[in-house]
């Protein structure tokens, strides 16, 4: 039996038609889902009344990264140990998620990620380069590798959360928690899982390709900097210290 405590976590904006199936097949996964919408102008909130899940709705759209913290702060509050988050797009599987808690449920320090094919032939291809380019730089911030640092699909242990106050807005709050984690001696551990990408013009994103690939680009030259200044200082008093990954 599991020692960790679940709840869901699912992050939306304007995903009015497939929130509500991915809430619904994550019920049939774990009773406790948390939907947190961003103040979404569809009718997401339509869509979502009247199912067994909790709604937090911010009164005006703040970002994917500030909706997480909402969420992520929530479920503390409400004493769970372990959360899982997913996409409100329908590209996750909810279905996967007991993969994601057998990792969990063995190595429940870590911060478990559900890991795409990067290579499937419905991959656009400007999500592989960026994913791509992402991974290289959480390899040389934190010395571990991971083959899929921009998926939202994850599993975050509550108490192995490091400098949620200083997490942006925006998409690049995900790679930002792992960063802060792994600077501070957490492991990130990937699972393979599925993905499904809707054909082109179907996908609701919200991603800016310029904007957002300027933004991560420049949080990652700020994050090199931390690695030298900050982690690499902190992980040699670990070594001396004697105090290993948690």
């Amino acid at each position: 039996m599991s020692l960790n405590r679940y709840c869901i976590i699912i992050p939306t904006y304007n995903n009015c038609r497939t929130v509500a199936d991915v809430a619904r097949r994550a019920l049939a996964v774990c009773p406790d889902v948390i939907v947190v919408n961003d103040g979404s102008t569809d009718n997401t909130a339509e869509v979502l009344c009247g199912m067994d899940i909790k709604i937090i709705t911010h009164d005006r759209n703040r970002g994917k990264g500030q909706a997480l913290k909402t969420g992520l702060r929530y479920a503390g509050g409400k004493g769970f140990t372990h959360v899982v988050t997913i996409d409100a797009d329908g590209q996750h599987f909810p279905e996967d998620i007991p993969l994601l808690m057998g990792e969990s449920d063995r190595t429940p320090k870590n911060i478990i990620v559900g890991c795409r094919n990067l290579t499937s032939d419905n991959m656009p291809r400007r999500n592989t380069f960026a994913n791509r380019f992402s991974n290289f730089w959480f390899r040389l911030q934190t010395a571990q590798k991971l083959d899929d640092t921009q998926s939202g699909f994850r599993i975050y242990p509550l108490d192995r959360l490091y400098g949620l106050w200083l997490v942006t807005s925006r998409y690049e709050a995900e790679l930002e928690l792992m960063v802060y984690a792994a600077w501070h001696g957490v492991r990130v551990t990937g699972v393979p899982v599925r993905v499904l990408y809707q054909p082109e013009g179907e996908r609701v994103s919200h991603f800016r390709p310029f904007w957002d690939f300027f933004r991560i680009t420049v949080l990652n030259t700020l994050l090199c900097f931390g690695a030298v200044l900050y982690a690499l200082p902190l992980a040699l008093f670990r070594i001396i210290t004697g105090k290993g990954h948690g």
